[in-house]
């Protein structure tokens, strides 16, 4: 039986709940099943809870060069740039993602014009997904958002790349509440099985082959005059 060896990969899971630790977070319940097969799968995972951080809010890598007097993002910024692969967890507030769910992708932009040794931004090569509960509608519609910014920063997406529970509209139980809400549910269960494991493929063979090959997309070679096929006939 093919069993794909994940050992080298390292996860980070950050939870863009609303509560600060130690209050029960029901996205960190969907978010550790995730990470419970990478751990078994035995990829190094490590947890962060957004709201627990004092992160400014901005478009630059370090606030405290612009006004702010604190900014943990900077130290956040190494944990990330360590991870092959990010999941960004958030819980659903009126059809949308939580505003530390917003504040995360603003700081993940500050670092989208970095470079890597190739030239190429910095997050090419790095695989992200979503994990996302509720109680209302709203899975895809904060999954589009949440992948359209992830890719759009550089991060490679794979097939079916989010997850996600939500009981009936309206106020009720949310995922995992009295040790079983929502846990027996075979939908979820798959699609986060699923899109734990295509993370993990993806992020095997990026990182085995080194990333994407710096051909047509490195920004230093395009500053450089490089322009590959773009009105070039030596590609033609």
């Amino acid at each position: 039986m093919f069993s794909p060896d994940f050992s080298k990969l390292k996860a980070l899971y950050i939870n863009c709940t609303l509560k600060k630790s130690p209050q029960e977070s029901h996205t960190q319940k969907l978010m550790d099943v995730s990470a419970r097969i990478m751990e078994c799968e035995h990829v190094e995972v490590e947890h962060l809870r957004f709201i627990d951080h004092d992160v400014a809010s901005g478009v630059q890598p370090d606030m405290t060069e612009h006004g702010w007097e604190k900014d943990d993002w900077v130290e956040i910024t190494k944990k990330v740039m360590a991870a092959d692969i990010l999941v960004v967890g958030t819980p659903i507030w009126l059809g949308e993602k939580s505003s530390q769910c917003q504040l995360l992708i603003e700081r993940l932009y500050s670092l989208s014009g970095l470079q890597n040794e190739k030239g190429q931004y910095k997050f090419y090569g790095k695989v992200a997904g979503t994990i996302i509960t509720g109680n209302e509608d709203g899975i895809k519609h904060c999954a589009m958002g949440i992948l359209y910014s992830l890719q759009h920063v550089g991060y490679s997406i794979p097939p079916q790349a989010d997850a996600g529970w939500i009981g009936e509209v309206g106020p009720g139980p949310s995922y995992g509440d009295d040790g079983k809400v929502g846990l027996d549910n075979d939908f979820t269960k798959r699609n986060t099985t699923f899109m734990t494991y295509n993370l993990l493929h993806l992020a095997k063979m990026l990182k085995e082959n080194g990333g994407y090959p710096a051909f047509g997309n490195s920004k230093e070679q395009w500053d450089a005059g490089n322009r590959w096929c773009f009105e070039n006939p030596e590609y033609r």
